[in-house]
Formats: structure tokens, C-alpha cells, sequence
């Protein structure tokens, strides 16, 4: 009985561990990422409400606004299928609130069939490759880049990354670090799978 109780807590003790690393370098990836001029810019999807952009959507489409202003990419990727409670896909709430910041439709691509972050970089990939891109900065909330960062490198993307932070939803913030620690372990976990 003792026994198992130690085996219980040696494992749990560990499981803190490896989670509070995780979520410190979850933390320096996103602060430390930097954007390099690249063929396009690729926007991850995020919640719709209706047909409007969450905020943390509506920041990852000012960041990548400013990216295209100040000439690192004269393209940009909007990746985001249509999930539940969203009246449009998230690639056309993007591309309407990229249209209302002055970013003309030439230059927005659409990839409205997605529903993951792999998917989003996957399909965004398939967008490129017909437009004849070989690089992209990946634009999210700073708290998703590590695991855009995982996926990116499996499919072979050249990419840099650049991330938001909504000081104004900082609980919210927290809250996305802490689900990115699981959702990472899974891709590290699937990455495992497919290359055994």
C-alpha cells in the first residue's frame, strides 16, 4: 500500500514538473519569436461570435496587419473553418475585418476548411505551395506558438513566428498557457506515433 502511494506521488511530482517546463518555455518561445520577411503571412484561426472576431482573433489580425504595413509580406493566410456558434468561417470573419483595416481581397488568401491548429498549418501549406510560397511568418496568440512551432517543423514549413498578448484578458491568457501544456504533450505524443 505504501508503496503504491510513493509510485502515486513520485508520479504526480513529476507530472508538475514537466508541466511548470512546459509552461515556461511555452512562455519564452511566444516573448522571444520574432517575424523574418517572408512569402506570406499565415493567421491561425480562433473563435468567431457570430460573424465577429473573439479578441484574441481580432489581436492575431492587428499583428498581422502591422506585419503587412511595415513590409514583411505583401500576402496573408486566413486559416479557420467554421465551428459551432459561428454563423461564418473564421478564414471570412479575417478576411472582412483585414478588408475594414484597408488590406485589399488580392492579397488575402482564404483556407475556410480547417478545425486544427495542424490543419491550419497543413491546408495553409497546400494555399502556398498552389501560390508558389516557400516561407511564412505564423501569426497567433504567443501562448499557441511552441506547438505551431512543433507542427510547423514536422510539415517541413520554413516559418518564423510572431505572437500577441491581450494584457486586457490576462485570466484568459493564463488560462491558454495552462491547455497549451496538454495540447503539446499530444503533439509530441502523435509525433511519436507517426514517425514509430
Amino acid at each position: 500500500m505504501k508503496k503504491g502511494l510513493k509510485t502515486i506521488s513520485i508520479f504526480m511530482a513529476l507530472t508538475i514538473i514537466i508541466s511548470i517546463i512546459l509552461g515556461i518555455d511555452i512562455k519564452l518561445f511566444g516573448k522571444r519569436s520574432k517575424p523574418q520577411n517572408s512569402d506570406c503571412i499565415i493567421v491561425l484561426g480562433c473563435s468567431v461570435y457570430g460573424t465577429d472576431p473573439s479578441p484574441f482573433l481580432r489581436g492575431r489580425l492587428q499583428e498581422a496587419y502591422r506585419l503587412y504595413n511595415e513590409g514583411y509580406s505583401d500576402y496573408i493566410i486566413v486559416s479557420g473553418g467554421q465551428g459551432k456558434g459561428e454563423h461564418i468561417s473564421e478564414a471570412e470573419a479575417m478576411r472582412r475585418e483585414l478588408n475594414d483595416l484597408g488590406v485589399e481581397d488580392q492579397y488575402i488568401i482564404l483556407e475556410d476548411k480547417s478545425t486544427s491548429t495542424y490543419e491550419n498549418i497543413k491546408y495553409s501549406i497546400g494555399k502556398m505551395q498552389h501560390m508558389g510560397f516557400s516561407s511564412a511568418i505564423i501569426v497567433s496568440n504567443e501562448f499557441h506558438l511552441r506547438r505551431a512551432y512543433y507542427i510547423a517543423k514536422e510539415l517541413m514549413l520554413d516559418a518564423s513566428f510572431s505572437g500577441v498578448y491581450l494584457k486586457e484578458h490576462r485570466k484568459s491568457e493564463i488560462k491558454g498557457v495552462v491547455r497549451e501544456v496538454p495540447a503539446l504533450l499530444a503533439t509530441f505524443l502523435r509525433q511519436i506515433l507517426k514517425s514509430s
